[in-house]
């Protein structure tokens, strides 16, 4: 004579896991993050029905898609900081250079390029005439000409 189970296993439907795994207050998100798809396989793995666990395939596929979302977000930040790098690349050939940016107002302003700032949240900004100006307002550059002036610019006699 067969066994059969007294109660029978609970269905497991995708709202049930979402509900399970969100214990603090929701904020709406647009996309979902590695934390994320941990917390959901996880949550599948405790509310699976032990008589019907993941199929093999399943598990391997999950795995599949967190190694590529990893790899993905790393990749993301080595661009991120490969494109600071070539924008300070790009400002530290402009010292010394006559420079046309647009201001706030979206006139142009010309001058020499005297220094470089490099801030983590504003990017790398040109001083010159002693304001500093964005890399992104850049509109032409020239090459600075020597004043008779300045002594290290006269020709050797």
């Amino acid at each position: 004579m067969p066994v059969t189970s007294a109660t029978s296993a609970p269905t497991t439907s995708f709202a049930d896991i979402a509900s399970a795994s969100s214990n603090t207050t929701r904020k709406a998100k647009k996309a979902l993050g590695q934390e994320d798809f941990l917390k959901l396989l996880a949550t599948q793995f405790q509310l699976q029905d032990p008589m019907k666990p993941m199929e093999d395939t399943a598990f391997i596929a999950q795995m599949a898609q967190f190694s590529a979302l990893e790899q993905s977000s790393t990749m993301v930040k080595d661009i991120a900081l490969l494109r600071a790098d070539q924008s300070l690349l790009t400002a530290n050939s402009y010292i010394g250079r006559n420079v046309t940016v647009e201001d706030d107002a979206g006139k142009p302003v010309t001058g020499l390029v005297t220094a470089l700032d490099n801030d983590p949240t504003e990017g790398v900004t040109l001083t010159i005439d002693g304001k500093s100006y964005p890399l992104d307002s850049v509109r032409r550059i020239e090459p600075s000409l020597p004043t008779l002036t300045d002594p290290a610019t006269l020709p050797a006699a």
